[in-house]
């Protein structure tokens, strides 16, 4: 036989597979009625468990992983069919649209935002980037800037996410946890690092220099370069210009942004002193309410697994069923439970889709432990 012959085989065999996919799926309906009608639970996992072992001895050995991992996800599709027929719309699907539906239809240009830092951090650049006449109050830490949203003091908060070089804000992630808030604007600023230092200022006097911990990282060959300097973390790269400044001395320098050189009367030593020129971060703007303005394209969600083997591929598996693309899934281990881990997915996808919502019903029927952020779009 040819190759021709044995993809002509191959066709026929796809038919009947559709097929007998199509009517288990019309079966696994019926007996969702049954159990409907019966009060009885969706998942039998005895059943399961006994309809896997035969699979298995049916197929042999050789076939013995692959027939495993296509069950478990045609168990996975007949759960949910079962589910879903009888389900009506889902209390997060109906905020969504209600949310969507009453936002206006454009962001505002004004409003009360909470930052972290002081005057000259990159997060009131980003502020400035999001919003035309941002009305400002400086936070120290980002779990005063999320209390400042949750006790109403702030409308807005603006924080950094993650950065191209240095990798995700952890210390954000886990205040994501802990609070709940929701992103309604992100927003991408390109990082060039300074070094400042005051008037008069020599770089061969220097002996300390000091900055944010992620900005640190993001310059660590050019601190590498420099071993006899002493590394001081500040809380922000703003407060590190100040903290030069307020020092008086002429030995020491900060890791900041030009822009915080005229406003803490500083000199420019030497510029673009980050690894990689290609340096960016991204911070998100999160409210106490969801708000979803129209164009938004990108979907922020958290959710805990199971611990068991093909949790997360079965997961993604729903991801890659309606066309979304991931643009970002990230772990995070979750405060006070020891080997839990909660997973952070950013979609490529519009809310208006009905990819999207197909999707947020389906997993909002099958998880335990599923939050949405918001649905937003980024400023570039």
């Amino acid at each position: 036989m040819d190759i021709q012959d044995l993809r002509q085989r191959i066709d026929a065999i796809d038919r009947e597979l559709v097929d007998l996919y199509c009517k288990r799926m019309e079966t696994s309906r019926l007996i969702g009625e049954y159990k409907r009608q019966n009060n009885l639970p969706v998942r039998d996992s005895e059943r399961e468990r006994a309809l896997l072992n035969k699979v298995v001895d049916l197929a042999g050995e050789e076939n013995e992983q692959g027939i495993r991992a296509l069950y478990q996800l045609i168990l996975d599709q007949s759960r949910l069919r079962q589910q879903m027929d009888a389900r009506p719309q889902s209390a997060l699907g109906q905020m969504i649209g209600e949310t969507f539906a009453r936002t206006p239809s454009l962001f505002p240009e004004k409003a009360p935002v909470a930052c972290q830092g002081v005057e000259g951090a990159y997060s009131q650049l980003a502020c400035e980037k999001i919003f035309r006449y941002p009305s400002i109050t400086y936070f120290r830490t980002f779990a005063d800037v999320f209390t400042a949203i949750e006790n109403g003091q702030c409308r807005y908060g603006i924080l950094p996410i993650e950065n191209s070089l240095a990798g995700s804000v952890n210390s954000v992630y886990d205040q994501m946890i802990r609070h709940h808030c929701y992103i309604v604007r992100s927003a991408r600023i390109r990082i060039d690092h300074t070094l400042l230092a005051l008037p008069g200022t020599k770089p061969d006097r220097i002996r300390e220099v000091c900055s944010h911990e992620q900005a640190l990282q993001q310059c660590s060959a050019f601190l590498a370069a420099r071993p006899e300097w002493r590394v001081n973390v500040c809380s922000n790269t703003a407060a590190a210009a100040r903290m030069v400044r307020d020092s008086g001395r002429t030995d020491m320098a900060a890791i900041s942004s030009a822009h915080c050189a005229p406003l803490y009367g500083l000199d420019i030593l030497e510029t673009g002193i980050q690894n990689n020129s290609n340096n960016h971060t991204r911070f998100i703007c999160i409210s106490k309410k969801p708000e979803i303005f129209p164009g938004a394209n990108r979907t922020s969600l958290m959710l805990v697994l199971q611990d068991r083997p093909g949790a997360l591929y079965q997961l993604l598996s729903r991801f890659n069923a309606q066309g979304i693309n991931l643009t970002k899934l990230e772990s995070r281990p979750i405060p006070g439970r020891d080997f839990e881990f909660m997973f952070y997915f950013d979609l490529d996808v519009s809310v208006a889709s009905p990819s999207f919502t197909r999707l947020i019903e389906e997993l909002d029927a099958t998880l335990d432990q599923f939050t949405y952020l918001g649905s937003y779009s980024e400023v570039i």
